[in-house]
């Protein structure tokens, strides 16, 4: 049984594709990004599922809460949001926190584990899923799919994705890995007499009725937009609001409507973290507006798209619209927030090489200069503190921790003497959050763990400040506290790679193999191009003497970072396993000549030379994996041999007595030195 990926030119091409075959339907749903925008998708397949899941196991539903509130928004009605947090509840006026960009695939893939577990308890054989229009998804359902497909078995779930054109390459690579391509033969389609409410009433997503649509009077079109607007309106489902509901406000005859419904989904959007759809919004505000007209308007679907830009890794694009902005207008206000922004992209989001953390001094200075001129009373002691919290980044970049802790300190401070205690709310566990951050720079990790514990205490949902209060106590030595702390981050949002992955970095600490394993094979299941797990992973199968799992992950690993010391190193121990000393003095060596003082490869190469017989070149290597690394007993005790093999007892005696101050409870090396001491005094 497998997952199965129909093309064809048109919707109608995948009829006898997409013919039942016995397998009982779990939902058919629509992936284009014009009927709800972000996770159109998965918004489906969760308002399909949730209703039966809530009544029969409704642990699962408040495991996944988060998840299923984000991407089907209508189920609040149904659904209490039980974790809610200050940036999810902020109003407005007071969002100055936003979304990593990785959020929205950690929703997908949370969408994808609530799905699992569903079917698993519902133990009905496999059901269907079928997605149609997966080429005209939004980015998140493109994430949701990619990782549907790759993380679900079709045994229990059989996934059919329908693409009438070329999808998004993520969703493409996961197609080809795990679904069968089956073409579809091009249609005969017949012209209808209604093609213009056909085209409309499909949100304008069934190209069979466009050249029918783009024929018909304007008039007509714009009736039939507004009739579809108000119907969709009318059923009350909040998630229509992001895709149909603006596209038919910009259609209509109500032109005030059309920017007013454009700006609510961009608002939306850009809170929420889904920002490929923030700048497509942001892109079709602006055509809607003259910034010389309505420059508050204009500012407002640029700034976002600014906002989402950054998010996205695109800073350069960012700044030009920053500059564009800056050019257009006089606006004070604009100036100081484009000042503030731009600051951050020379400080934090450009590439390394091209940040210019002078610069971005200079412009957030500039910003707190308008700050100060422009504002009185609250509203200026907010200004000025936010802009002075970009500027201790900056001073961070810049080695200046004291500095940094000054700003955050005093704006809090300031804060809390001029606001009421629930104004800004977000803001101020904002500054808590980054002074413990900047405490923790210090090497003030007490101080650091109080500041955390503060902050959690105010908004105790958010699961990164979570994170953060495990790496503390991980610092303090206190890990048991440390892996309940990164537990609770995990359980109180979406699935956390992050998080999971510093779990088995103390189970492994801990010498809980088990724990460690289960732990990297749900970091890998995430995100599969995270190369520290493939590292920690590829060595607890070399532990368990599985050379081919071992050799699998390094090799895996590879493909995402190709001049990875520690992989290439995972590498050679698996192909020395398996008996292929070419292949594993071939990516020791070059484990060795991206990381000449690497201890274990190394020690695995002097392994490998004392195996073909080369004592010297073992003695060689050893010797540079002691000077690496002059605590570990095992070294000593391994050089011991290759001495005693060439017959030079003294000097394996020196070394097991080394090994045994090092090691004095470790049975094997005193037995060995046992041995080597009779040996050395018969032969003197």
């Amino acid at each position: 049984m497998n997952h199965r990926w129909v093309t064809g030119t048109h919707r109608t091409d995948w009829d006898a594709a997409l013919a039942p075959d016995g397998t009982p339907s779990l939902a058919t749903v629509t992936a284009h990004r014009s009927h709800r925008g972000p996770f159109t998708a998965a918004g489906a397949v969760v308002r399909a599922v949730v209703p039966e899941a809530l009544t029969r196991w409704p642990d699962l539903v408040e495991r996944h809460v988060v998840e299923l509130l984000s991407v089907a928004p209508e189920l609040r009605e149904v659904v209490p949001a039980s974790r809610e947090t200050l940036t999810s509840l902020a109003v407005p006026t007071e969002r100055t926190r936003f979304y990593s960009r990785l959020r929205a695939g950690r929703l997908g893939h949370g969408v994808v584990e609530f799905l699992r577990d569903h079917l698993r308890r519902l133990d009905a054989g496999p059901l269907a899923l079928v997605v149609l229009d997966a080429h005209e998804a939004d980015p998140t359902d493109v994430e949701f799919l990619a990782a549907l497909l790759r993380r679900v078995d079709p045994a229990l779930l059989t996934v059919t994705v329908a693409a009438a054109g070329p999808v998004d390459d993520l969703l493409r690579v996961a197609l080809e890995a795990h679904a069968v391509a089956l073409p579809s033969p091009t249609a005969e389609r017949e012209p209808v007499a209604d093609g213009v409410a056909r085209y409309v009433a499909s949100d304008c997503t069934d190209e069979l009725y466009a050249d029918a649509y783009d024929g018909a009077p304007v008039e007509v079109r714009e009736r039939l937009h507004d009739e579809r607007r108000a119907e969709l309106v009318a059923s009350g489902e909040f998630s229509w609001r992001l895709g149909a509901i603006p596209l038919h406000a910009e259609r209509g005859s109500d032109a005030v409507e059309g920017v007013r419904a454009v700006r609510e989904a961009l608002d939306y959007c850009v809170d929420m973290g889904f920002y490929h759809a923030t700048i497509h919004f942001g892109q079709r505000g602006r055509a809607l507006v003259d910034w010389a007209a309505d420059v508050g308007s204009w500012w407002q679907f640029t700034t976002k798209m600014t906002v989402s830009l950054v998010a996205l890794g695109r800073p350069a694009e960012a700044e030009a619209l920053y500059a564009e902005a800056m050019a257009s207008t006089d606006n004070p206000r604009v100036h100081m927030q484009a000042a503030y922004a731009t600051g951050m992209i020379y400080t934090r989001h450009n590439l390394a090489e091209d940040r210019d953390h002078r610069r971005a001094k200079a412009l957030l200075n500039q910003a707190i200069a308008f700050a100060t001129l422009l504002f009185d009373g609250k509203e200026r002691a907010f200004r000025v503190v936010f802009n002075r919290n970009g500027l201790a980044l900056v001073e961070s970049h810049l080695g200046n921790l004291p500095e940094a802790l000054r700003l955050v300190t005093e704006g809090l401070s300031l804060l809390d003497a001029e606001l009421e205690l629930h104004e800004h709310q977000l803001h101020r566990s904002v500054l808590m959050h980054n002074r413990a951050q900047v405490l923790m720079g210090l090497g003030r990790c007490e101080e650091a763990l109080a500041g955390f514990d503060a902050v959690i205490a105010v908004d105790p949902n958010y699961p990164d400040y979570h994170l953060d209060r495990g790496n503390a106590l991980h610092r303090l030595g206190r890990d048991d506290e440390a892996l309940e702390s990164y537990r609770t981050a995990i359980r109180l949002g979406p699935p956390f790679p992050e998080a999971l992955y510093n779990c088995a970095e103390l189970h492994l600490d801990a010498g809980d193999t088990e724990a460690a394993r289960e732990a990297l094979d749900h970091v890998l299941e995430l995100d599969p191009t995270l190369v520290d797990a493939y590292v920690n992973r590829a060595g607890l199968h070399l532990e368990d003497g599985d050379a081919v799992a071992a050799l699998h992950d390094a090799e895996a690993g590879l493909r995402v970072d190709p001049d990875n010391p520690l992989l290439h190193c995972a590498a050679g121990q698996a192909h020395a396993e398996r008996g292929e000393p070419a292949l594993a003095a071939a990516s020791l060596d070059r484990a060795l000549a991206l990381a000449p003082t690497l201890g274990t490869a190394l020690a695995a190469r002097a392994a490998l030379a004392h195996e073909e017989g080369d004592g010297p070149t073992a003695l060689h290597m050893l010797g540079a994996a002691i000077a690496a690394d002059p605590a570990d007993p095992a070294l000593r005790y391994n050089r011991a041999f290759v001495h005693q093999d060439l017959g030079d007892w003294d000097q394996a005696l020196a070394d097991l007595r080394a090994a045994a101050e090092l090691a004095p409870d470790d049975e094997e090396i005193t037995e060995a030195l046992t041995h080597c001491t009779e040996r050395a005094t018969a032969v003197s």
